[in-house]
């Protein structure tokens, strides 16, 4: 069973993140700007996350490592959940 958190963030970076190969085919760990992502299609990236969660990133999570991988995302996302609950 995909994990309905990654598969959406697969989507978002898919429609966002302007990478050069398939977000689908990445591993969970890639560094996504080492795969092409740029730190403008990253914000991008973060307004996009922010709508399909329902969240807003606080400021201290807007750094290059909270967006470098599908891990890395999933657990910013995690993260806000568990402030939130």
């Amino acid at each position: 069973m995909t994990d309905p958190i990654r598969a959406q963030i697969r989507q978002v970076l898919a429609d966002h993140a302007r990478l050069p190969t398939d977000a689908a085919s990445l591993p969970d760990g890639a560094d996504l700007f080492q795969a092409g992502m740029t730190s403008h299609a990253s914000v991008n990236v973060m307004l996009a996350l922010e709508d399909a969660f329902d969240i807003e990133f606080p400021d201290a999570m807007l750094r290059r490592s909270a967006f470098e991988s599908i891990d890395a995302i999933a657990a910013a996302i995690g993260e806000i959940a568990l402030q939130a609950a």
